[in-house]
């Protein structure tokens, strides 16, 4: 194997766990948001400050905003879902600092 294959795939690997670690985070938010909509709000006063500041990219920002748009149910089924879309939004998610560090840790060292 040529060390640039051996490069790839050590990068696809970790890629790979980034995302998968990523999916779990925002399954325990859309536990919370669930249990706490008014989170769902939150998010969405976050979002309008990015489309205000541009500190995110307005693509992600609008499309944030649509989504926030829609019923607790279906932002809570978004963040769980484990398709393109979402996954590529979940890079940006105005749902930071939902989950404490306890959390966090606790789930980033259980996905792997």
């Amino acid at each position: 194997m040529s060390q640039l294959r051996y490069a790839a795939d050590v990068t696809d690997g970790r890629h790979a766990l980034a995302e998968h670690r990523s999916l779990a985070l925002h399954q325990a938010v859309a536990e919370r948001v669930r249990a706490d909509p008014s989170l769902v709000e939150r998010a969405r006063r976050r979002v309008e400050g990015w489309l205000v500041d541009g500190t995110v990219a307005r693509a992600y920002a609008e499309a944030w905003r649509e989504i926030l748009g829609l019923s607790v149910e279906e932002v809570a089924r978004f963040l769980e879902d484990p398709g393109e879309e979402a996954r590529r939004l979940r890079q940006t998610s105005p749902f930071a600092g939902v989950l404490d560090a306890r959390t966090r840790w606790v789930i980033w060292r259980r996905a792997r």
